[in-house]
């Protein structure tokens, strides 16, 4: 019986020793689970911002104006405007 205390003592310190490393990685896992959320969360943010900022690059309006203003185009008039027919590929 005596012998058998030291084993139990040694057992239950491992066993200690075990659960506290256990919650130590439990924790250590979960920061990076949230930082990694957090990311994810911040890269889609950053996703709408820039689908938004590209709708607005690319409209219709705003190309019009810059090649109105910045390089002096305008619209030919009807008479000027030609319609071609692509040849027909016959295989």
């Amino acid at each position: 019986m005596s012998r058998i205390n030291p084993i139990l003592a040694v057992i239950l310190v491992l066993c200690a020793l075990a659960v506290v490393t256990a919650r130590y990685q439990a924790r250590e896992l979960f920061m990076e689970l949230q930082a990694g959320q957090k990311k994810s969360r911040d890269l889609d943010v950053e996703w709408g911002r820039l689908q938004l900022e590209q709708s607005t690059w690319a409209m219709h309006s705003r190309i019009e104006q810059i090649a109105r203003g910045q390089l002096h185009m305008s619209v030919p008039d009807t008479k000027q405007i030609q319609v071609l027919k692509a040849p027909e590929n016959k295989s």
